[in-house]
């Protein structure tokens, strides 16, 4: 009998909706509800077993957890090798959550070709799980390009008006950043084995290779230009807006919720321990260029007229502030960073469904649109203001917990950026209540609204969930942050340790035994806690 210690939870956590997407094809197309039902109760049921990640979870040690190793392809060395650890489980979690309240949100909105649909999001859950997981190279960028799969049709095929471009621009854009990270990867595949003698594409072997600065910093920016891309990074990020707002309700709701994450994450799992001298001469550049994007986004989302891409466009402002504490390089800032991540996924994810729950009611999105809708719609505009004051980072919300670690973080590293990164929250707090103001106060401006009615039983069913976890987040954030704690200590302490071996490895021998006594932290400049 199998036992709990050797149980492939991931890869059943992985898998799992793939046995739903099974269902479904044996479901005639004419019967939508089972068609539906179906693909609700796989991603429930994928939740509830991701849940057992975290209750099974140890929390004191930064080892990769729940691994699982077999052969693959063994003549090029390519192994199934899945484990998580504090900087994925939470990602994991956010998407199994995530990918059940999406299926749930698009209920009345998809009405065409519902089987595929809902195939499609069952097999982006697959991919977009198996990215977190996944330990072998080949098995990583097999699940990124998964991912790519279903995303393209669903909103190419399900989208708006302009989904045709969107979906291309989304994909021209993903696959240029990738094509540079495989050979990237296939780059560092001869490099291991011309340093050890064996080949591997197992992640963590890479983390204690020692790469020449000169050639860190090549590959660093093949794969930042990867994930910037994915982010994304002012100046990548031109696609997110087209993709959003031609993306229908639970497309939006998963492209901002985990893909945006998982350039964050890339750089977290690859570009900061295999490439530490390359990071640290990339922070001013990444640190400019996050600012650029806060302010950036901040300002171009207060001058939409479109609410969903008002909300887009804000995207690129908050994910700015995940990378700018992120290259801050301490505690504090890696931390934040990770919870912000987090925080966005299910604050702007909660701001697409409420554009959702207007558009499937009026079918537009023009903010010119509303007006009074507090009168009709009080339910709806109160839940509308919570969510708003999570994303602009309001005391007792989940934005808030995010914001304060990664401001903390970024005022010691510098404190120019720390001041300049508080210019975002002001404009964030305009932007958002503005459009709150507009929307939801004020005389009804258009006849049609006078008959809206407000939240049905389904939309109470997956907004509540959501503004749980915001204020659970908000008030008591200790179950989140304690999960992180030994992984982001270790890879601060991995990235200095290297950063002192390789300056150790620069000097003469009389300067070696003087940098050998002085602390790790000396040698980073303060760089980690």
């Amino acid at each position: 009998m199998m036992n709990a210690a050797n149980f492939p939870i991931l890869s059943v956590t992985t898998f799992l909706p793939l046995a739903g997407v099974a269902l479904i094809c044996l479901i005639p197309s004419r019967h939508r509800k089972a068609i539906q039902w179906t693909a609700f109760l796989t991603t429930v049921v994928t939740f509830l077993v991701s849940l057992q990640l975290y209750f099974r979870f140890d929390l004191t040690t930064w080892e990769m957890q729940f691994v699982e190793d077999a052969s693959w392809i063994p003549q090029f060395a390519i192994r199934y090798q899945m484990g998580i650890d504090g900087i994925s489980l939470l990602l994991v979690l956010l998407t199994t959550f995530l990918s059940a309240v999406s299926v749930l949100s698009t209920w009345s909105a998809v009405t065409e070709r519902v089987k595929a649909y809902m195939a499609s999001l069952l097999l982006l859950e697959t991919g977009m799980i198996g990215v977190f997981c996944a330990l072998d190279f080949i098995l990583f960028y097999v699940f990124w390009e998964v991912m790519l799969i279903p995303m393209y049709f669903i909103i190419g095929i399900w989208g708006g008006p302009r989904r045709i471009y969107a979906a291309v621009k989304f994909f021209i854009y993903t696959m240029s950043g990738s094509v540079l990270m495989l050979v990237a990867i296939l780059v560092l595949y001869f490099m291991y084995h011309e340093a050890t003698g064996t080949y591997s594409f197992y992640i963590l072997d890479y983390h204690k290779l020692g790469l020449p600065a000169n050639v860190q910093i090549w590959l660093f920016l093949a794969f930042a230009v990867a994930f910037a891309i994915k982010v994304p990074m002012f100046p990548f990020h031109t696609w997110l807006p087209d993709a959003h707002v031609e993306a229908p309700t639970a497309g939006s709701v998963i492209l901002a919720g985990v893909l945006l994450k998982m350039g964050t994450y890339g750089f977290l799992r690859f570009c900061l321990p295999i490439f530490p001298q390359a990071s640290v001469v990339f922070v001013p550049l990444i640190l400019a260029l996050s600012l650029i994007g806060i302010i950036y986004g901040a300002l171009v989302s207060l001058a939409q007229d479109d609410v969903k891409k008002l909300v887009a466009y804000s995207s690129v402002s908050h994910l700015g502030y995940c990378m700018l504490g992120m290259f801050a390089l301490n505690v504090d800032g890696i931390k934040g960073s990770l919870i912000q991540m987090i925080n966005h996924g299910l604050s702007t994810g909660a701001l697409f469904l409420i554009v959702g729950i207007l558009y499937e009611r009026r079918h537009t999105r023009l903010i010119s649109e509303y007006g009074g809708l507090m009168k009709v719609m009080p339910i709806f505009a109160f839940l509308f203001l919570l969510v708003a004051f999570s994303s602009m980072g309001v005391p007792g919300t989940n934005g808030f917990v995010g914001e304060l670690l990664i401001l903390i973080g970024a005022f010691q590293a510098s404190l120019k950026f720390g001041l300049a990164a508080t210019i975002g929250l002001i404009l964030g707090a305009v932007y958002l209540l503005w459009t709150v103001k507009r929307v939801t106060y004020g005389p009804i401006t258009k006849p049609e609204n006078e008959v809206l009615k407000d939240m049905t039983v389904r939309e109470y069913a997956y907004m509540l969930p959501v503004l749980v976890f915001i204020f659970w987040i908000g008030l008591y954030p200790k179950p989140f942050l304690r999960t992180m704690d030994a992984s982001v200590a270790h890879l601060l302490e991995s990235v200095h340790a290297k950063q002192a071996a390789q300056v150790l490895e620069q000097k003469p021998a009389w300067f070696q035994n003087l940098l050998a006594k002085a602390d790790i932290q000396q040698l980073t400049k303060g760089q980690g806690r």
